[in-house]
């Protein structure tokens, strides 16, 4: 299936690793040049060195993205570079387990800037060259928001917030004809994921305890399956009537009964 992102700009945070590293492949097969803005580790440098030996269409901008100064140069860099934006997929973040007991409020607002904040400041910063594409925001969210987890206070809020934030997003920039989506994802196998199950005791029984509850497959949902459903919404030929939506792609772990498992 043909997208139509041939040629289009599409810039993805966090998109050196885990989920975003396989939306930005999942772009650069569908023909787009991709900027990646993220901070450096060692998965993202193996991931920038890969995409520089193949020739790849895949810009990296250094970026701590809980600095909104340095989300304003990464979007200034997209315009200086590339002259253009047709797509921003706001990925990056992580469970830092700020809970309501476990934390308290100085590292809950910390987590915000971390998890939160950088979804508001690239869409504002890149609205301009939205507004001059029409093109697309996709907020990945998670699970978490929709059912809690516990303690994770802070994790839980930037995630509903973002829920918010598409709704109110694709509200106000309806004259504009950017749509704004979401996607949610459970439990997906990343290299993130993998270092806490490698924290567990047992982490093959842990793997086991999580999986039999996923009803679809009895699996981890795959990185390869939340960058499909991401890039099918940045595209506006096959999804260009999709906007304001919260799409769940999960094995039906979020809205199955547990009966099934």
């Amino acid at each position: 299936m043909d997208l139509g992102l041939k040629d289009r700009v599409i810039v993805v945070t966090g998109g050196g690793s885990g989920i975003g590293e396989a939306v930005t492949r999942s772009c650069i097969e569908e023909g787009a040049a991709v900027v990646v803005v993220s901070k450096i580790s060692d998965n993202v440098r193996n991931f920038v060195e890969e995409m520089s030996q193949k020739q790849y269409r895949c810009d990296f901008v250094e970026t701590h993205l809980e600095d909104s100064d340095q989300c304003l140069k990464a979007v200034e860099y997209v315009k200086k570079t590339h002259g253009r934006m047709d797509g921003l997929v706001n990925n990056a973040g992580s469970n830092d387990g700020v809970g309501l007991e476990s934390g308290d409020p100085g590292r809950f607002m910390e987590s915000l800037r971390q998890n939160l904040l950088h979804y508001y400041a690239m869409a504002h910063y890149a609205l301009p060259l939205l507004k001059e594409s029409r093109g697309a925001i996709v907020n990945i969210s998670s699970k978490v928001a929709l059912t809690g987890q516990g303690g994770t206070s802070a994790y839980a809020a930037a995630k509903g917030a973002q829920l918010a934030l598409t709704r109110e997003w694709a509200a106000e920039l309806l004259p504009f004809g950017i749509r704004v989506n979401s996607v949610l994802p459970a439990e997906v196998f990343t290299p993130l994921y993998k270092r806490w199950l490698d924290t567990q005791a047992d982490p093959a029984a842990a793997m086991e305890k999580i999986t039999r509850h996923i009803p679809l497959g009895q699996r981890m949902t795959e990185a390869s399956e939340i960058a499909a459903m991401t890039v099918f919404l940045l595209s506006s030929t096959k999804s260009g009537h999709t906007t304001a939506q919260h799409l769940i792609v999960d094995g039906g772990y979020t809205h199955l009964d547990r009966i099934l498992t």
